[in-house]
């Protein structure tokens, strides 16, 4: 099973590390040549392009000047102890055993605007690019034109036979992905909470939920579908009356 998430705008490279393994991202080329552009752009243009406050331009510029090509324990992090939003919340890699991070090592997906895909160990320089930027080389004035057809190969060439992939990025993430591509089972799960008597997807609690399910996923070796609909955390549970498409199971709390 290869699970997909979200990367987070919140960074960690203060916490003290469970593990000293550690890898080097893929695609790292790739994320040297797109640093070298946004390299050459002034704080001002960051903020105008990132749509981020002054404050923010300047920090990331200060990022995008001091990234460099030699990734080490020093000036990196493993990306799924670098992250820090809701989903890694839920997902908590901290207190996940070596197995589960080695299960994780090869199952889980990061999808990344600088680095295309990490694996959890993977080192990385912080940094701050989402996918949706309008931002692109060689003349592509987007990310998704940049990396889509090389993440979905790459992706697919990662994929065993009739392997399952369970997609718990955001829209904005899992867009860089042609699913159809990957010529294997697919689904999407989607989290419902009851606000004001309706169930609604809340990106609050969509977020954490996805990082919950990816916990359970990789603590359980998950390997079909049904091991999918099993996740029950945090008062979550499969819906059937609500799913209306199986491959977009609705979880409901």
């Amino acid at each position: 099973m290869k699970i997909l998430i979200s990367p987070a705008k919140s960074l960690d490279y203060k916490s003290a590390l469970p593990t000293a393994n550690h890898t080097l991202p893929f695609f790292l080329n790739k994320a040297v040549q797109l640093n070298a552009s946004l390299k050459t752009k002034s704080p001002a243009e960051l903020q105008k392009l990132m749509h981020i406050s002054e404050k923010l331009a300047e920090l990331n510029w200060e990022r995008n000047q001091q990234f460099t090509t030699s990734f080490t324990t020093e000036n990196a992090r493993p990306a799924v102890f670098a992250f820090n939003g809701d989903v890694y919340s839920g997902l908590d890699a901290y207190s996940l055993s070596e197995s589960e991070l080695s299960i994780a090592q090869q199952n889980l997906c990061i999808l990344s605007g600088l680095y295309g895909i990490l694996k959890p160990l993977d080192l990385m320089q912080p940094y701050r690019l989402e996918m949706g930027t309008s931002f692109g080389l060689n003349g592509q004035k987007t990310l998704y034109a940049f990396w889509k057809e090389q993440l979905t190969t790459h992706l697919k060439n990662e994929l065993s036979s009739s392997e399952l992939v369970v997609n718990l990025a955001s829209k904005e993430y899992a867009s860089a992905i042609d699913f159809d591509a990957l010529n294997t089972a697919v689904i999407h799960p989607v989290f419902k909470d009851f606000k004001n008597g309706k169930l609604k997807i809340i990106s609050f609690f969509a977020k954490k939920a996805r990082g919950l399910m990816t916990r359970h996923l990789l603590k359980t070796n998950a390997q079909t579908t049904d091991d999918v609909l099993a996740f029950a955390a945090d008062g979550y549970a499969f819906s059937e009356a609500e799913t209306n498409d199986a491959t977009q199971p609705v979880f409901v709390r």
